[in-house]
């Protein structure tokens, strides 16, 4: 069978569930992963036959299925690096690569002070291993509640040869967490946890909501800044003086996170915008001497 006839068949039953151009871009990533064979090479040689095609006719089995094209290849790009994920990891999304740049671009291009960096809930470690990898004089440390994900953000770590500092606990437990921290203060705290409120799962492709882990996506509608409380609470006690804390938020409790941020006395308090035009990003500074 020639590559041009299984590209055929991924139209034929797939197109209707998620288009052309996208069944188009599933079908040159399985290609370059399982034949080495570029986009461009198949343009030139439409007819390139393949012998073994057990595999990606496997893979159009489980895109019928709406399992995320990452997960079936085991890997995907983030920043610019590799990073292998499964169903015990989110997929990284272009608003969080926003974030880190974010991040990233409010470091000072030199400096002497070696940073003391903490990424909460770091499942597949993207936001702590891209910050270490560009910020290598940093000292950073990602915590998950999840083993399995921290074995993952342990193999991308030696992926992307970078050293991250890598803690199982709970942030909303905080005895889980005090006697890791109990001597250490940080420069920079970030997270992206857990922001979708279970209202909103009606409005989720299945992709998503069927095969990414809940644990890492919802909260309950009742309290959806569970997470966020527990986690600048945690950003009073250990952040530096002048610390910054950053969020990835949900785009319809901007509001509510500067009240947040605002009553736990932080300032130069930033709401961003990601590319979609959706408040996605928060800042916060902690200057103040006080600690609850």
């Amino acid at each position: 069978m020639n590559l041009k006839d299984l590209q055929n068949t991924f139209h034929k039953e797939l197109d209707h569930l998620y288009g052309k151009e996208e069944v188009d871009s599933f079908f040159f990533m399985l290609v370059e992963s399982y034949y080495k064979v570029s986009r461009l090479q198949l343009a030139m040689e439409p007819q390139f036959s393949v012998e073994n095609y057990k595999a990606i006719l496997d893979a159009l089995e489980l895109l019928k299925k709406h399992q995320p094209i990452q997960y079936i290849l085991g890997y995907t790009e983030f920043y610019g690096l590799p990073f292998k994920v499964n169903e015990h990891t989110l997929i990284p999304r272009p608003e969080t690569e926003e974030l880190v740049a974010w991040i990233l671009n409010h470091q000072p291009i030199t400096t002497n002070h070696q940073l003391r960096i903490l990424d909460i809930g770091t499942g597949s470690g993207c936001i702590a291993i891209t910050l270490a990898k560009h910020l290598p004089n940093a000292k950073v440390y990602g915590l998950d509640i999840s083993y399995n994900a921290l074995k993952i953000a342990k193999e991308n770590a030696g992926l992307n040869k970078v050293r991250v500092e890598l803690i199982e606990a709970d942030i909303l437990n905080p005895e889980t967490w005090n006697s890791e921290f109990k001597d250490l203060n940080f420069d920079i705290i970030v997270s992206n946890p857990p922001y979708v409120r279970e209202q909103e799962k009606q409005h989720m492709k299945l992709n998503v909501l069927d095969n990414e882990p809940h644990l890492a996506l919802f909260v309950k509608d009742e309290d959806p800044l569970l997470f966020y409380k527990a986690i600048t609470r945690l950003a009073i006690d250990k952040l530096s003086k002048n610390g910054r804390l950053f969020f990835e938020i949900n785009e319809y409790l901007g509001k509510d996170m500067i009240q947040l941020l605002v009553k736990s006395q932080f300032s130069n308090i930033e709401l961003k915008q990601d590319m979609f035009k959706k408040d996605r990003m928060i800042k916060g500074v902690w200057n103040n001497d006080f600690r609850k």
